[in-house]
């Protein structure tokens, strides 16, 4: 459709009355009768006004048409086209889809259908869903099903947003916990989010396994229900062959012992393409070392160790000194509670992989706070905290921001800085029976695994995205039309009707001049 941008220049359209003026009052130079005699001559009245009429009407048309163009060029002339119709799409993750569940949402996404919605798996490249496997709802296959298992909907929703900018998104998953892991993102308002709980049942499964003597298996397993999981371990025998059954533990399908000279021993359960559990065979190393002014701190972290490696998939092998470890000592960790620096050659034994741990020391200052673990609901109470500078990322902080533990990487090891201390007189966490649990997240972060397929968790929908009516409230407005900017080609159009009108005069000049 024909618009224009600065209507107001249409005035110039009253510019085509200047031709039709010049052309009406043209007088044309008068005939030469010849008379043979004075006589016949008589006096006439001015018919200038009564015989007003058009003549030469083709450069007429010409030069009204090139005034015309002009005004239309000054006017900002633009072929506006309509947008497209806005298509929103409505992703269904997969194993919604292939469950008896999707029956109480299937009438909502045929209307999103219906309205020109286009429907795809929640997966990677969102894949669309045909009609044919819409109605008939088959299950997944398990190939198809097992990588996805365990997939982030935060991220893969994210990425749909950044894939489908500006378009309505509803979005139907399930309510499964492992699917839920990490920081939720900032979703922009045309997302709608709806889970539905799938069935599901008490189920137990292995997180990992160690070797506490050479003919025993230490296993660690975690029972989950909808609401809970909870974590219990098993001692088992270790067969005598290389790649043997495992002893039958309540609550788990059989399980194959698997020895190999040239690798990491594991354990998995006896199902085509299931995953392969480490089998951890040598102790975690940690020595503890204080001097006399830490020698309290000392026996609360020695405490707590021990309670801690009660949770430990394998078995810890603790030395607490008041003298530092040899050099040539092989260790995982070393705490280091004390006033003097770190040696050198333990320093560089980080990047190798070693953990190395310094609380408070040097000049400090009264605080009167406290600080939380996400892990943990209580929060603790600090009196003192140390001047040195965060390095690395804070993962323990006060409620003001002051970084309680700071955590910094090196190569393969890691570095962590407690800035206050264990004493009483520093803080009371020493008196926390949540101490052991925060060391043994510490210790060993697998003590809280990846999400597991297993994981019968649901998700509480309140946690997930903001309200409906919000959602609908800041729907975004429809595309905006699409305008072809037209000026230049009315210009062009002026030029070539201006060279035509001069071609045309040309010609009338000529002709009057040969008649002549």
């Amino acid at each position: 459709m024909l618009t224009f941008l600065a209507p107001s220049g249409l005035l110039a359209l009253l510019g085509i009355a200047v031709p039709l003026a010049i052309h009406l009052w043209n007088r044309r130079p008068a005939r030469t009768v010849p008379v043979g005699s004075i006589r016949w001559l008589a006096a006439a009245a001015n018919r200038r006004l009564r015989n007003l009429k058009l003549e030469q009407l083709a450069l007429l048309l010409l030069r009204g048409l090139l005034l015309a163009v002009l005004a239309l060029a000054q006017a900002g002339p633009v072929w506006r086209q309509p947008a497209p119709p806005r298509r929103g799409q409505v992703f269904v993750s997969p194993e919604l889809l292939g469950s008896e569940s999707v029956a109480a949402v299937r009438p909502a996404i045929d209307s999103l259908r219906g309205r020109g919605f286009v429907l795809r798996q929640l997966a990677p490249g969102f894949p669309r869903i045909s009609d044919t496997t819409w109605r008939q709802a088959t299950p997944l296959s398990d190939s198809v099903l097992r990588p996805l298992a365990t997939q982030s909907f935060w991220s893969r929703v994210r990425q749909a947003t950044d894939s489908f900018p500006g378009q309505p998104l509803r979005v139907y998953s399930s309510a499964a916990l492992r699917h839920f892991q990490g920081v939720r993102p900032t979703l922009p308002p045309n997302v709608s989010w709806q889970t539905v709980p799938l069935p599901t049942t008490a189920t137990t499964w292995l997180t990992a396994a160690s070797l506490p003597t050479p003919d025993s298996v230490r296993l660690v397993l975690r029972y989950g229900t909808e609401d809970h999981v909870s974590t219990s371990f098993r001692t088992v025998a270790k067969p005598r062959s290389a790649n043997g059954l495992l002893p039958r533990v309540a609550g788990l399908p059989p399980l194959r012992y698997e020895e190999r000279s040239n690798g990491p021993s594991s354990i998995r359960v006896l199902a085509a393409d299931s995953p392969r559990v480490a089998v951890r065979t040598q102790p975690l190393r940690l020595w503890l070392y204080h001097d006399a002014d830490h020698a309290l701190d000392a026996r609360y972290l020695q405490a707590a160790l021990r309670a801690a490696a009660l949770g430990l998939a394998g078995r810890l092998e603790l030395t607490s000194s008041a003298t530092p470890p040899p050099v040539g000592q092989r260790l995982d960790w070393l705490c280091w509670l004390a006033n003097s620096s770190v040696p050198t050659a333990w320093q560089q034994r980080v990047p190798q992989g070693l953990t190395l741990w310094q609380d408070g020391r040097g000049p400090s200052v009264a605080v009167a706070t406290s600080f939380g673990v996400a892990s943990q609901p209580a929060r603790y109470s600090l009196a003192r905290l140390d001047t040195a500078a965060a390095a690395g990322a804070s993962i323990w902080q006060t409620a003001t921001g002051q970084p309680v533990l700071s955590r910094q990487t090196s190569g393969q090891g890691i570095i962590y800085r407690f800035h206050s201390r264990l004493h009483p007189a520093w803080s009371a966490l020493a008196d926390s029976p949540d101490l052991p649990l925060l060391w043994l997240s510490l210790l060993e972060p697998a003590a809280s695994p990846p999400p597991s397929a297993s994981d019968p968790r649901q998700l509480d929908a309140a946690q997930l995205v903001s309200r409906q009516s919000t959602v609908e409230a800041a729907t975004p407005l429809p595309n905006a039309p699409t305008d072809v900017e037209l000026r230049t080609w009315f210009v062009l159009a002026a030029a070539v009707l201006w060279g035509l009108e001069r071609w045309v005069t040309n010609r009338i000049s000529s002709s009057k001049a040969l008649a002549v």
